[in-house]
């Protein structure tokens, strides 16, 4: 059998280097100027005429690069290649090249963890680890109505314009689908929890709660989050004895996800139909309509018939759990500050409640409360304190003057008048209220009136030109 010469005329190129060859045959042939093709190629045009010479001299073989085939000029030393893979049988013979470079560097032969891993798996040491994206599966639904209730809102354009802007609010059951939502102007937490409310007083409380990790649900300080804390939502729900589960992906909570899916396609086109253009108008459709129609047409039949969601206790007060809870002092004077502005706690005054803490109860319908270990307190606001400026120590403050006085013996005996501006406590201790100004028995006080200038002040005198 013949020797074909073609195949030891052969010459093995890169697909770069034959579309540099055909680029320059071209140049050669006259059909290409050389500034045409340094274009065509990103090279400068002196090295388009190296190359043209290169060709014109050798051939074809001379565009090939002239390191192909030589060993490289940053290679690494036989002998050190030789002692790393000796030494990584003998006593690393499991370890990952990460970690057997760290080794390998401390007994003083160093090589990068990138160069050892490919000397390994040419030595059949190693093999490639390929990084697969982790296998997702759907999550089977939970067995019964009430065991896990989704929560999530979505910002869309729902009005198409037509109206001021709002947030859809919905809550999905996990076994069944059901769906309750309602339309806000924003998406606060009042807002959550009058939904909340709402399911609630129409099932009751559920198992588990599953969200997102947004700021309502999850405490945070400047978009890191607190472990130790707990939001206003997540206070309520243990008060709730419901657990509070936040999902790390969308994908998580996907049944919610998908819910918001179908109403941005569908909810918007019914609302355009209805000629929707306000919150109001919305809910009303929604209501009426669209959330009967969803549930009747996509909501399941649970695996279990029983409903495992707990009615209401005689001890949850939902206006008082679903409710901004602040925490306050009381002062000396049984005045608690909140808001810059000031609220006289009235009689009777519980034990330990002066210097005590209070829980202050911002509710669902407008109004506040004043908690003290779970008495309710009666108050009245004073007038606020201008400009943010805490109030004056309670001996002079305006509002112990206000305050009626007391007759309370045993507190203490009566202090010599100072060159200070506080007034006599009138054998009052300093942390009761001090007497009222002016004194008992006094017609009226000793501050000086406006002053008012002489008749023949020139003041009074007109202006001479």
């Amino acid at each position: 059998m013949g020797i074909d010469l073609r195949e030891q005329d052969r010459i093995a190129m890169s697909q770069k280097e034959r579309d540099v060859l055909a680029i320059l045959r071209r140049v050669i042939a006259g059909e290409r100027t050389q500034a045409e093709a340094a274009r065509l190629l990103g090279m400068c045009v002196r090295q388009v005429r190296r190359l043209q010479r290169r060709l014109e001299q050798e051939g074809d073989a001379g565009l090939v690069h002239r390191l192909r085939g030589r060993p490289s000029n940053r290679r690494c030393d036989p002998t050190l290649r030789r002692k790393v893979l000796q030494t990584y049988r003998r006593r690393f013979p499991d370890f990952g090249p990460t970690l057997a470079s760290e080794k390998l560097a401390e007994l003083g032969l160093v090589i990068s963890p990138d160069a050892l891993r490919h000397w390994l798996i040419d030595e059949g040491l190693w093999q490639r680890q390929r990084r697969r994206d982790s296998h997702r599966s759907r999550r089977p639904r939970r067995a019964c109505f009430g065991e896990l209730v989704q929560m999530d809102a979505s910002i869309h354009d729902w009005s198409e314009g037509r109206g001021p802007e709002m947030v859809l609010i919905a809550m999905i059951d996990d076994a069944t689908s059901r769906v309750a939502a309602q339309f806000f102007d924003a998406g606060t937490v009042q807002t959550h929890f009058q939904l909340l409310g709402s399911w609630l007083t129409a099932h009751g409380r559920p198992l588990a709660m599953y969200t997102d990790r947004h700021s309502i649900f999850e405490p945070q300080d400047k978009g890191r989050a607190l472990p130790e804390g707990r939001t206003q939502f997540g206070r309520a729900l243990e008060e709730l004895d419901i657990e509070l589960i936040r999902a790390r992906s969308p994908q998580a909570k996907g049944r919610v996800e998908r819910l918001f899916g179908t109403a941005q396609d569908r909810w918007v086109k019914e609302m355009r139909l209805a000629g929707v253009s306000s919150s109001a108008q919305a809910n009303s459709l929604l209501v009426e309509r669209l959330l009967p129609e969803h549930n009747r047409r996509f909501a399941v039949r649970p695996q279990q018939a029983r409903d495992a969601h707990r009615a209401l206790g005689p001890g949850h007060n939902l206006a008082a759990i679903l409710s901004i809870q602040e925490k306050r002092v009381v002062s000396n004077d049984y005045v608690v500050r909140f808001q810059n502005r000031c609220y006289q706690l009235l009689p009777p005054a519980w034990p330990g409640q002066r210097g005590g803490e209070v829980v202050i109860e911002l509710r669902l319908d407008g109004t506040m409360a004043i908690r003290f270990r779970g008495h309710y307190l009666k108050f009245e606001e004073r007038g606020g304190v201008a400009g943010g400026a805490a109030p004056g120590p309670p001996e002079f403050s305006a509002l112990a003057a206000d305050a009626p006085r007391e007759n309370k013996k045993g507190r203490g005996s009566a202090k010599e008048p100072t060159a200070s501006g506080v007034q006599p406590a009138g054998g009052r201790s300093g942390r009761t209220p001090a007497e009222p100004y002016p004194p008992d028995g006094a017609t009226d006080d000793n501050k000086k009136g406006p002053y008012r200038p002489a008749t023949d002040h020139p003041w009074r005198k007109g202006f001479k030109r």
